[in-house]
């Protein structure tokens, strides 16, 4: 097969495997207790984190955080070609206190030696202006739209970091191992609208207030006690 097809013919199959995981994804209504399950997980992986004794660095920074996301599990699967996909719930900064969560969809295509199945979970720190506006969007790539950094692990905190976001991943207890350069972020507003009730876009679950659902505090007090507040 000439080099060129058989490229093609590979990212064919990357292209497929990620579209698999997002229709998976979608298949199904998502229910009010189904998305308050979700983010009963992200509150569950986020203590984690914060009680994690290496997560120096983040417990440091997480005060100075414009926003956080979280997604339980991202699952990477596939053989010599794979994809990788999951879900996501953000809060972010309200001043004093934090807002949200807000609902979004991971999917990302890789090509590599990947045997298997691994689910891996992740939170990421955004610090900037930049970060949270491509949160606020339709869609948007990590590393192209946002630059992306991986978050220091242990004690040495090294040099400063200097990204848009900083991603935690950890899969089987063990930091990293799962690349995110081009995964795509986009908003699912299927879960939104089931979480609140109505159609919610996340500047109005983020900015505007105009949606609420008192269950969803519990994850901001995870996040608050995280800077002491």
């Amino acid at each position: 097969m000439p080099t060129s097809l058989h490229n093609t013919t590979r990212r064919s199959c990357v292209f497929a495997a990620v579209a698999a995981l997002g229709l998976a994804a979608c298949s199904s209504q998502p229910t009010r207790d189904e998305t308050q399950a979700q983010v009963d997980a992200a509150q569950a992986t986020l203590a984690n984190f914060v009680r994690d004794p290496d997560m120096t660095w983040f417990r440091e920074h997480v005060g100075s955080a414009k926003a956080v996301l979280i997604s339980p599990q991202i699952v990477q699967a596939g053989f010599i070609v794979g994809g990788s996909g999951g879900s996501a719930v953000l809060i972010s900064r309200d001043g004093e206190t934090w807002a949200g969560p807000a609902f979004y969809r991971i999917a990302a295509g890789s090509v590599g030696l990947q045997a298997g199945a691994q689910a891996s979970e992740m939170v990421a720190l955004i610090m900037s202006e930049k970060g949270v506006n491509s949160l606020l969007s339709t869609s948007f790539k990590l590393g192209g739209d946002v630059s992306v950094a991986a978050g220091p692990v242990g004690a040495g905190t090294g040099a400063p970091i200097n990204a848009d976001m900083v991603v935690y991943t950890r899969s089987k207890g063990l930091y990293g191992g799962l690349n995110l350069d081009g995964t795509v972020i986009s908003v699912d507003d299927g879960r939104n609208h089931a979480y609140y009730g109505r159609a919610a876009t996340p500047v109005d679950i983020l900015v505007s207030h105009s949606v609420s659902n008192p269950h969803g505090q519990s994850l901001a007090r995870v996040a608050s006690s995280a800077v002491g507040e």
